[in-house]
């Protein structure tokens, strides 16, 4: 008798040291990180709606985090930190490479599915051609792994006749700073995407963009990409490309999706990206 009570003790001392064990593991938190294509706290606020009706719709705890800049981001992908990732063309082809992360959606914005890399100047600033921009500072937005900002106007660049030492290179935070300096003069030109021109938030900063040109556009892109981490099961997976699909089917989703700088969220899949991986290897080329 005295040994069934001991044996039972036992039993429930190890559930109760396991318990926090067990709760945490119920508890099916799934991060969801973005890129910092702007501030952290601006970035927050637009996708906090997503990731609430993504738990609601998929029954999982979705955290929404980002970074401060993007090489504190791609450590954190590459450490397979994020279940849910957004991220440039050139993050999810590195990451499909090397970890084998899946994309199952790519973003509309201003109406449109695809992207363009610009160069934009001064409209004063007697710049008028990208071979004019021999000898001058570029500014380009997010870093050397910022894709349509960064590489694809490196490659328009190198096609124009201009490498990496007929210019300055510089990199801004994201490509809003990038656009602002410009602006305000603290660099001759600056590479972001063609839909950079029209954000909220350059207006607020006293931006007038008609005093911005482009001088340069790429060929149209695909979006950048949303992809889940591959530990992710296939049902797991389908459930939350289903989700947010959905966003696109009513009034409340495509007020979310808004909220986001989104006009709409499509279906992808990783052959989208071939083309984006044709420029990455002429840019690996030229650099």
């Amino acid at each position: 008798m005295m040994m069934k009570k001991r044996f039972y003790s036992l039993i429930i001392l190890f559930a109760v040291e396991l318990w926090p064990t067990l709760t945490l593991a119920a508890t099916d938190v799934l991060t969801m990180g973005i890129f910092p294509r702007r501030n952290a706290k601006v970035t927050i606020k637009m996708f906090t709606p997503m990731a609430r009706y993504l738990s609601t719709k998929t029954g999982k705890n979705i955290k929404l985090v980002t970074a401060k800049n993007f090489p504190v981001f791609w450590r954190n992908v590459m450490q397979g930190k994020y279940d849910i990732v957004h991220y440039n063309q050139l993050h999810y082809i590195e990451s499909h490479q090397k970890l084998g992360y899946q994309v199952i959606a790519q973003n509309e914005e201003f109406g449109e599915k695809t992207i363009r890399s610009v160069l934009i100047v001064r409209t004063d600033g007697g710049i008028k051609s990208l071979k004019d921009l021999d000898g001058h500072t570029i500014l380009f937005g997010g870093g050397k792994k910022a894709f349509v900002a960064y590489i694809v106007n490196a490659v328009m660049l190198y096609r124009a006749g201009l490498t990496k030492n007929n210019y300055t290179t510089r990199f801004a935070k994201n490509p809003p700073n990038a656009t602002i300096a410009t602006y305000i003069k603290q660099a001759d030109a600056a590479g972001i995407g063609d839909v950079g021109l029209k954000i909220p938030i350059l207006k607020k900063k006293g931006v007038n963009v008609s005093e911005l040109k482009v001088i340069s556009k790429s060929k149209p892109l695909p979006h950048i990409p949303w992809a889940v981490n591959p530990s992710m099961s296939d049902d797991l997976r389908l459930s939350i490309q289903k989700a947010m699909l959905s966003l696109n089917d009513s009034v409340e989703g495509k007020a979310i999706l808004k909220k986001a700088g989104m006009t709409g969220i499509h279906k992808a899949v990783d052959k989208d990206y071939d083309n984006s991986r044709k420029i990455i290897k002429e840019f690996q080329l030229i650099r």
